[in-house]
């Protein structure tokens, strides 16, 4: 007895991997280029506002140039380092005061109430400036630009114009206050002086100490005057990973970190996630084309119609479908009839216009032809068989009278 071949239509595993590996070479291409840019460029790139950093938005310019003018600078991640490193003599620059908790922010205002130093808050918001600076709120952000100081405030008046906006500023009532820098008539630069030499800054946008931007307009000048003013810098850049800022719940958790958790994300990453996302969902729709109706092509073996007729059989009984494939025997009997009856394919199903035409050609016929061709789901195999022979017998007769 000979074995029939048989041949399978599913690509093989040497199939897939030739259609994907163009693909799967350019993602890894993309991956390795990544790790490579990131390995080289690891030691000069730590974030925006780092004093480590000579990416564009990194501010190790203005770091060295205050080092050059003899400003001691202590770098802090942490609460507790800030804090330590905070006295009487020093500026205490918050590059995000917005990410605190409020625990942070009671401790941190604690700290500064207690010292007679500066503190300097960039781009604070109501969410920092209820705990750190209460008589303070703001307006809506206006966009960086170029603008002239218009206010008396020194450091303001010899530094000039400079690029400033972002968070606009408003002063309570009887609020000792000098604004600078309006837009719209609000400050984007507010010095809240206190007891004796303490006072508090508020910058309404960073870009003044950014890498890119330092040597332009007076940047680095009132740069230097506000951080420089003292003999020793804290420059405190909040972090995700400070204890003290899962201190205060009992999970372990904060929403306002977590919920700020992107800002701390380099734009580089987002952009090239983006990017990466685009090149899958363009690789998936070129993979999914369709350009024009679909083409025949050979079957790899030949089937003979009695194995398909056969086999779905098999699966109309497996399935227990009587119904389907009475349906099935019902319809191939009416569309083959039909044309013999001189009735229209496209009105082959409607029985008000085949059965007269039946009826008429055989009016003897002992079994009722609604009842064959338009009759309800067989009870059993049996009578399923029964039908069979029946719309066979009716076919002949038609055919032969």
């Amino acid at each position: 007895m000979s074995r029939r071949a048989t041949t399978s239509t599913a690509p093989s595993a040497r199939q897939v991997w030739a259609r994907s590996r163009g693909a799967a070479l350019v993602v890894a291409l993309v991956l390795i280029g990544g790790v490579v840019l990131a390995t080289v460029r690891s030691a000069d790139s730590h974030g925006a506002l780092d004093p480590r950093s000579a990416d564009p938005h990194g501010s190790r310019a203005v770091a060295e140039l205050l080092k050059a003018r003899g400003v001691t600078l202590t770098l802090a991640t942490t609460l507790d380092e800030a804090t330590t490193a905070t006295d009487a003599g020093s500026t205490l620059l918050v590059t995000t005061p917005d990410l605190l908790t409020e625990a942070q922010q009671s401790r941190l205002r604690g700290v500064v109430a207690g010292s007679a130093g500066r503190t300097v808050l960039i781009g604070a918001g109501e969410p920092s400036l209820t705990t750190l600076a209460p008589d303070v709120t703001t307006a809506s952000s206006t966009s960086v630009e170029n603008r002239a100081p218009s206010c008396a405030l020194a450091a303001a008046t010899r530094a000039g114009s400079v690029d400033l906006g972002g968070e606009r500023y408003r002063t309570a009532p009887g609020t000792r206050a000098e604004g600078c820098y309006p837009s719209d008539g609000l400050p984007t630069l507010v010095r809240l002086p206190g007891p004796d030499t303490t006072d508090t800054v508020l910058l309404g946008s960073p870009d003044i100490l950014y890498n890119n931007r330092l040597d332009q307009q007076g940047n680095a000048s009132l740069a230097l005057q506000l951080l420089g003013s003292r003999p020793h810098l804290v420059w405190y850049l909040p972090s995700l990973t400070d204890d003290s800022a899962t201190a205060d719940t009992p999970d372990g958790s904060d929403d306002s970190t977590t919920g700020d958790f992107l800002a701390l994300i380099p734009s580089g990453w987002l952009w090239g996630t983006l990017q990466l996302a685009i090149a899958a969902l363009l690789a998936a729709l070129w993979r999914a084309r369709r350009l024009g109706p679909l083409v025949t092509e050979r079957l790899p073996v030949a089937l003979r119609a009695s194995e398909a007729t056969e086999g779905r059989a098999r699966l109309y009984r497996k399935a227990n479908a009587r119904d389907r494939a009475a349906s099935v025997l019902r319809t191939a009997t009416r569309t083959r009839i039909a044309p013999l009856l001189g009735v229209p394919l496209q009105d082959a199903h409607a029985s008000e216009r085949l059965l007269p035409a039946l009826s008429a050609r055989l009016p003897d016929t002992p079994a009722d032809p609604g009842t064959l061709l338009f009759g309800p789901t067989p009870a059993d195999d049996a009578t399923l068989i029964r039908l069979a022979d029946q719309l066979d017998a009716l076919e002949r007769e038609v055919r032969t009278s």
